[in-house]
């Protein structure tokens, strides 16, 4: 279950997801403030309660599907180190997700490589540092040219085959 935060100032809105378990609840709350607050359209996937047990694949994998469905534009998945949401969100094919821990990398991973979900820790990002990433990560837009097309293709091409082909290691 996702519950949606709107705002409603003219023109069109992006709309993001984000996703938490406990070691990412708290940042995921002052994003959440700071996204609506800059007019974006934000869908929580949950945590929707601090529970210090949780576990961040049962949040993480909602939103990693709907990004990867283009239900929402990009997503933020938050647990306390960003590691192991990165880890769960690219389990889902089509998605690329990376921890975000610096300025340069959250654009280039759009601009180069079409991030379009971003880890982040809750636990080691530091609050005014995570919205300057977000920020980032959202002002960038993938350049889409012939070489980073090309790697794009690569990738997909080994994700779809890992999904149907035996490489003598293990089942898929």
């Amino acid at each position: 279950m996702m519950t949606a935060i709107s705002t409603k100032e003219g023109g069109p809105m992006t709309t993001i997801g984000i996703a938490a378990d406990h070691g990412g609840f708290e940042l995921k709350r002052q994003l959440i403030g700071q996204l609506t607050a800059a007019h974006y359209d934000v869908k929580d996937f949950g945590a929707y309660t601090l529970v210090h047990d949780d576990d961040y694949p049962d949040f993480i994998f909602p939103l990693a599907i709907a990004v990867s469905r283009n239900e929402v534009s990009r997503g933020l998945a938050i647990c306390g180190s960003g590691v192991g949401a990165c880890v769960a969100a690219n389990k889902i094919p089509g998605i690329r997700a990376c921890l975000i821990t610096d300025p340069f990398s959250a654009h280039q991973g759009v601009e180069d490589d079409n991030l379009n979900i971003m880890c982040l820790g809750g636990l080691t990002a530091g609050k005014a540092l995570a919205w300057d990433l977000v920020q980032t990560f959202l002002r960038a837009r993938f350049k889409g040219s012939d070489r980073f097309n090309r790697r794009l293709l690569k990738v997909s091409a080994l994700e779809n085959k890992l999904n149907i082909i035996d490489y003598g290691v293990n089942k898929i």
